[in-house]
């Protein structure tokens, strides 16, 4: 009976990384597909952005893989993937502001985490790069022609500020040597809807949280949060000691964590007016480049972690220390973080 059991916890781990990990969208679908206006609303709520076509040859070169000795025998991808997904914080707008999003204009990338699948998809690293980081800032192109100044000390969070995705992308190329073979963004009022489609989160903190501009506030111990307490968990810094951007950081690998627990816990396939639900809020949240810009790709992308466990899922922090010029600001840490991103190549 315990064998039962453990095979079914270890299912139900699965079946939430299907989900929620890296915007596996497909997952979902996979029993959302009975109606073709599903598919089709679902599909053309995915945004994109041609990141190969804007950076051209001009970044770290593909690793060399070997093709399968079957290949026809499985057309589920399994080779190692690098992912840069963005949490996406627009900070006009009444809704936003509402939801603690601030009260300056266009929107900031504060939650930036490099995903490294490894070869075979059965165990992943996720690295955040903390948005105060001192960065050579790159010359990036723009969309509207010409291109951003480069820029050397430059905080982290500004690529994305100035150059959108594209030079996000390359801000990262930059400072780690490695490929991002996929851009995924995920809007921060839409995380709230999808937590909240889900049913909530539950989240335990090590201390207090009293952060107005968070609009969060919290004893620590364990909470069931809902859209909106957990956006401003995922937003929260000036509530915590020192207000570190470290300390989110935790917590954003906390949140992570709860999401992949309550979906596990959470039988949407039995619930298809729910499955629809948090499809929705999820494709409704994204931005993807231009090779997961679909709900196949996203559905194949899905279908490659089957066999990934969440116990095979390390959550890190790129290693950093205090600035030389600026006591408030982080550098990479090196030669540890050089050997971090060699890892992941």
């Amino acid at each position: 009976m315990a064998a039962r059991g453990g095979q079914e916890g270890r299912d139900g781990r699965r079946r939430g990384l299907k989900v929620a990990g890296l915007a596996l969208t497909g997952a979902l679908l996979l029993g959302a597909g009975a109606a073709g206006w599903a598919y089709w609303h679902l599909n053309g709520n995915i945004k994109s952005v041609d990141i190969n076509g804007a950076l051209g040859d001009d970044r770290p070169a593909r690793p060399v893989t070997v093709p399968s000795a079957s290949p026809s025998a499985s057309p589920v991808p399994t080779g190692a993937l690098n992912l840069l997904v963005l949490g996406s914080d627009s900070r006009s707008g009444e809704e936003n502001q509402e939801l603690g999003g601030g009260d300056s204009g266009g929107a900031r990338s504060d939650t930036a985490m490099v995903v490294h699948l490894d070869a075979g998809r059965t165990a992943a690293t996720v690295v955040s790069i903390p948005r105060d980081t001192l960065v050579e800032r790159p010359s990036c192109p723009l969309p509207s022609g010409g291109t951003t100044r480069a820029a050397s000390g430059a905080m982290f969070n500004t690529a994305y500020e100035l150059g959108g995705p594209v030079c996000a992308v390359k801000t990262v190329e930059s400072l780690t040597g490695v490929r991002m073979d996929h851009y995924v963004e995920v809007d921060f009022a839409g995380f709230a809807e999808l937590v909240d489609a889900l049913g909530g989160v539950t989240v335990t903190t090590d201390a207090d949280i009293d952060d107005d501009k968070s609009h969060l506030h919290l004893d620590a111990g364990t909470h069931h949060l809902d859209g909106t307490e957990a956006l401003g968990l995922a937003r929260t810094r000036y509530g915590l000691e020192g207000g570190s951007d470290l300390a989110r950081i935790e917590l954003q690998h906390k949140l992570v964590k709860a999401l992949l627990q309550q979906i596990s816990a959470t039988d949407l396939l039995a619930d298809p007016a729910r499955l629809y639900q948090v499809a929705d809020a999820l494709t409704g949240s994204l931005t993807t480049d231009t090779g997961l810009d679909s709900l196949g790709e996203l559905m194949n992308l899905g279908r490659s972690l089957g066999d990934l466990d969440a116990d095979d899922v390390r959550t890190l922090t790129m290693p950093v220390l205090p600035a030389p010029s600026d006591p408030n600001r982080v550098v990479a840490d090196q030669p540890d973080a050089a050997e971090l991103w060699e890892s992941l190549r």
